[in-house]
């Protein structure tokens, strides 16, 4: 009996190894990944300080359901859009634009930048908003970058607000392979009209 029962539990785990071959569990992967590279970056080596309440922290902006994905959104009329296929971000618009802002804020200027996570070493200014636009355009053939920004004193009072929106056309039928381009000189621009902004406050 004993021999029975091992003999079965064997070819139940034979089956079961013969299937994982032939079994895929999640979605197919996209031919590409997208990220954002910054136009301008802070050299290696460089060393920054601050008096207290003098640093500036870039939050996560707040988005639209339709931009909280990885997928990668073409406006095709007003009321209607789609997604591109075989494409997908490497994380959400919104956290990939944060780093770039973040980055290009701190190239641009002496300011400390801290991330969220280190905004309770020092209450200084606090950059906030909302990613409205992060995607193409069908009608016009472009990348469309659209971020809302509000600057925040230490106590959370807001100082200034302004709407920030560039766009680059693409090279090319809308596809997989034309798209990464254009959306990384849409958002190098309003990233660096941000930090502009805030260098003129």
């Amino acid at each position: 009996m004993f021999h029975k029962k091992l003999a079965a539990m064997s070819a139940t785990l034979g089956l079961a190894l013969a299937l994982t071959g032939c079994v895929s569990f999640g979605g197919k992967p996209p031919q590409r990944l997208l990220a954002l590279s910054a136009a301008q970056k802070v050299a290696p080596g460089t060393l920054r300080s601050a008096s207290a309440g003098t640093s500036i922290t870039v939050a996560d902006p707040e988005s639209p359901k339709m931009l909280d994905t990885v997928r990668v959104p073409v406006q095709t009329s007003p009321t209607s859009l789609a997604y591109v296929t075989k494409v997908q971000w490497a994380d959400t618009p919104r956290h990939l634009f944060q780093k770039l802002l973040s980055e290009t804020i701190a190239a641009t200027s002496n300011r400390v930048v801290l991330d969220p996570g280190q905004y309770s070493a020092d209450a200084g200014q606090r950059l906030m908003g909302e990613l409205v636009e992060f995607g193409l355009d069908e009608a016009t053939n472009s990348a469309v970058v659209t971020y809302d920004a509000m600057l925040a004193g230490p106590g959370g009072v807001a100082i200034a607000k302004q709407r920030f929106t560039a766009s680059a056309p693409v090279g090319g039928k809308i596809e997989a392979g034309t798209i990464g381009a254009p959306l990384n000189t849409a958002a190098n621009k309003v990233a660096a009209d941000v930090a502009a902004w805030l260098a003129s406050r």
